[in-house]
């Protein structure tokens, strides 16, 4: 059995553990996480050579008699959902644009047992933001021009005595990002090449010293205006 092949037992024994005593038939919620997990391979779209964009918001439809059934469940269920959604989506290697949510809505047009997945909003906007890590910290880029060395006066200062006090700068121009050496004693090295200046790509890491800086990009979509909750529907981002 393969890495998968467990992950997907696994995933169906904790669903079907939780909610066993409530749903003894018809439509089990182990369906609705499966078809949550096609919809996000289906939807999932490649943006960079190591970078793939998963739809993060989703709406279930189920008949009236399956969502009835579900609904006793309140939020529980939904949130355990989310949570296999968002590990499902970890071990494939996705990047979500936004919180992950799911709501579950009654369909008049769908029998007992069918269901529908859909993505919401697919076309929404996704904004990259830079960050780099550096010692097991995220430092999120908010300025086009960021130093850091050991120096108090950098602006990201590292405790390592072989990097100068300002060691390396990274410029973002609110699309692209460049290392750029700042004449340091020891120099600098781009994914293990000597580098004065250069772009950086998602994953790129900088050598400084003995210190580690890994170049991020990470997607995060505008946050939208809540909806009325006026069709009987459920769900809550988490």
């Amino acid at each position: 059995m393969g890495i998968l092949d467990s992950f997907e037992k696994g995933l169906e024994r904790a669903v079907n553990g939780a909610f066993a005593k409530t749903f003894r038939s018809g439509l089990q919620p182990v369906e609705i996480s499966s078809a949550l997990k096609r919809e996000l391979d289906t939807t999932a779209a490649v943006v960079s050579r190591d970078r793939i964009l998963a739809a993060n918001s989703f709406a279930v439809y189920l008949a009236p008699t399956d969502f009835e059934r579900m609904s006793k469940m309140g939020s529980a269920l939904v949130e355990e959902l989310v949570a296999i959604v968002k590990k499902y989506g970890r071990a494939q290697g996705y990047t979500f644009a936004g919180a992950v949510s799911i709501s579950l809505r009654p369909d008049q047009g769908l029998s007992e047992g069918i269901m529908r997945v859909d993505t919401e909003d697919p076309q929404t906007d996704v904004v990259w933001l830079p960050a780099l890590d550096i010692a097991g910290q995220r430092y999120p880029l908010a300025r086009a021009r960021t130093v850091i060395g050991r120096g108090s006066d950098a602006d990201i200062t590292i405790a390592d005595p072989g990097t100068s006090r300002k060691h390396v700068e990274i410029l973002w121009d609110g699309k692209r990002a460049q290392v750029h050496d700042l004449g340091s004693t020891n120099g600098s090295e781009l994914n293990g090449q000597r580098v004065s200046q250069a772009l950086l790509e998602d994953g790129s890491v900088i050598q400084i010293g003995r210190t580690q800086i890994t170049y991020r990009l990470l997607a995060q979509s505008a946050p939208k205006p809540a909806e009325k909750n006026n069709d009987g529907f459920w769900g809550n981002p988490v």
